[in-house]
């Protein structure tokens, strides 16, 4: 799946909004991709998988013997990069604002584990997501997302594998076009902006 192909799929699902949009990095854009809705049809959330799993080298592919994923919006792409990786695949939450695994979810000492996000922006989720996986006894060996919004800035300490990279224009509150400035922002996500 090539760049555009991905973008008509976030397309054909109306999931690609312009706007004025506060993310949960706490920085604004004009542009913000509902994750949530390009992976609400099996079908496409299935296809989208297996191009993400497809981009991750052979070699690191054969190691990974989990995934895992931060809750809410990693866990559909997290469950169908299982699917596509015939491993299992289970999320970390935050019940009281640090990620753990629960529900009955474990990891063996030592398994070698592929952190799946939907989005990356700043990194900051998956480096946090990254470090509860280490504490609960996994290696991770790589992380994976749909879409890498940091330009190919972001460093989360593991080979880093997105299935696009997406390079719309971020800024800080105090940093807005006056275009933006001029509208109020909605917060589209999950998580509050921090």
């Amino acid at each position: 799946m090539q760049e555009e192909d991905v973008l008509a799929e976030f397309r054909a699902s109306k999931a690609l909004l312009e706007g004025h949009f506060l993310l949960s990095s706490g920085r604004h854009s004009a542009h913000y991709l509902q994750c949530a809705r390009v992976l609400m049809d099996p079908a496409r959330a299935s296809r989208l998988a297996i191009a993400l799993a497809q981009r991750i080298p052979r070699e690191v592919r054969k190691d990974i013997q989990k995934v895992v994923s931060p809750a809410m919006g990693g866990v559909i792409i997290g469950h169908e990069m299982g699917r596509a990786l015939e491993v299992e695949a289970m999320f970390v939450e935050r019940p009281t604002g640090t990620f753990e695994l629960r529900r009955g979810f474990a990891l063996e000492p030592g398994d070698r584990v592929l952190m799946v996000e939907d989005v990356v922006t700043t990194g900051l989720s998956s480096r946090e997501a990254i470090k509860a996986i280490e504490e609960a006894g996994g290696k991770v060996i790589a992380a994976a997302a749909l879409v890498d919004r940091s330009a190919g800035s972001v460093d989360l300490g593991v080979p880093f594998y997105p299935l696009v990279a997406i390079n719309f224009p971020t800024y800080a509150e105090d940093e807005l076009p006056p275009e933006l400035a001029a509208t109020p922002a909605i917060k589209p996500g999950s998580r509050a902006a921090s």
